[in-house]
């Protein structure tokens, strides 16, 4: 229980609190879900099910990075040059010691080669190598160099990139274990929604965050704000999917039934997080159902700021969120400490101009940012990133800016 009837501010955890408990609530799901095996062209996005070992070395055979002549460095010029060269499609011969051989880049070194002299820097007369000194290792790319056998790559719980493709080929691995696709219902609540004089603008939005997190989403349309029916409509689709998010009625006014509804289904890990905008989110186990559940304030830009911060750890495993540089265009202050805020901010040429203030393309505040007003604001949908702060933020400071691409991924 998390005193969901509270209005003094006792029940508001911290982000980065709430993150944790969403980070933990994860790592047991993980646990439960079924697993596949994937070819390595499907496993962006998808979450590691068990760790990754090196099976062999990488490369498996040392290579020359250059053409020129292959032999032993601690041998001493000039050295015969055998005949026949080596190509990178050859299994050549081991070296007799004061010999050399010719190479092409990207060839297998003969057993005993350690060095590669450039063709440039080699001088043959009558079939006898001189040239620069070498040291073992020149212009060799060394076996087990780039990945050794047994070293640990990849560990369960790990979400995988496109990139990650190159790694797991080379180690002539061709297809992985990763978890199943986590399925998703949305569930939009409210009168105005369900009787269709108000359009529902966050269930589009977020389907698309869970499926660019590498999930799969339904949208399930509109229940009314009426108290069985909501607690009704959120058992059943808990019954059919591994997550339910809600959107709208996470407030505590008379018609929002949604987390006295999941009060009653499960057990309320939290309710309220310190950010602005985007506050009342709560998240939820349904124990009785299986399943999980995240409720989403119904006002858009905050829907999709505290879902980028607070839910899609459960879907990613990911906290980290690079940034950018940049120069704020104006002051923005704050109006309650202690909270974390999310400005909307658009980019260019390395300053943020906070898209709300007055002197922006959307007109919502002059000073003291206005998450109330900015939160409900399609048009802030229109920034490249936001700042994250804890405090105000001054006309010319140095801020780091999370753009949006970032959150969505």
């Amino acid at each position: 229980m998390t005193g969901i009837d509270s209005h003094d501010g006792a029940d508001l955890i911290d982000v980065d609190a709430a993150v944790d408990r969403v980070l933990a609530l994860r790592t047991e799901w993980l646990s439960r879900l079924e697993t596949e095996q994937v070819s390595l062209d499907e496993i962006a996005g998808r979450t590691l099910a068990e760790p990754i070992s090196a099976p062999i070395d990488v490369p498996a055979q040392s290579h020359a990075t250059m053409d020129g002549f292959a032999f032993d460095a601690t041998d001493e010029y000039p050295l015969e040059v055998v005949e026949t060269p080596v190509f990178p499609e050859d299994e050549p011969a081991a070296l007799e010691a004061g010999t050399a051989v010719r190479i092409a880049t990207g060839s297998p070194l003969p057993p005993s080669a350690n060095a590669v002299l450039k063709r440039e820097e080699a001088t043959v007369e009558n079939g006898q190598l001189t040239g620069s000194d070498l040291e073992p290792g020149t212009y060799v790319y060394e076996r087990g160099s780039n990945v050794a056998e047994g070293e640990a790559l990849f560990d369960a719980g790990d979400r995988l990139g496109a990139k990650d493709a190159l790694l797991l080929g080379d180690l002539e691995i061709e297809t992985v274990p990763v978890t199943k696709r986590l399925s998703v219902g949305l569930l939009a609540t409210g009168t105005e929604i369900h009787e269709g004089r108000h359009r529902d603008l966050d269930s589009p939005m977020l389907a698309g965050l869970v499926r660019s997190w590498g999930h799969e989403a339904t949208y399930e349309g509109a229940v009314p704000d009426i108290d069985d029916r909501v607690e009704e409509r959120i058992a059943e689709l808990a019954d059919e999917y591994d997550v339910v998010i809600t959107t709208g009625g996470t407030s505590v006014g008379d018609k929002d039934y949604v987390i006295r509804s999941l009060d009653v289904l499960g057990d309320v890990l939290f309710h309220r997080v310190r950010l602005r905008p985007g506050k009342p989110i709560a998240v939820a186990e349904l124990p009785d159902h299986d399943a999980v559940a995240f409720a989403i304030p119904g006002k858009p830009i905050g829907a999709h700021l505290v879902t980028s911060l607070v839910a899609r750890p459960f879907f990613t495993g990911e906290t980290t969120l690079p940034t950018v540089a940049a120069q704020m265009a104006r002051d923005v202050d704050i109006s309650t400490a202690g909270f974390t805020y999310g400005i909307p901010v658009t980019l260019e040429d390395g300053v943020a101009m906070p898209l709300g203030h007055v002197d922006s393309p959307l007109s919502v505040y002059e000073e003291t940012f206005d998450p109330s007003v900015l939160s409900s604001s399609t048009r802030a949908s229109q920034a490249d990133g936001i700042v994250i702060t804890t405090d105000g933020v001054t006309a010319d400071e140095q801020v780091r800016v999370v753009p949006y691409p970032v959150l969505e991924r």
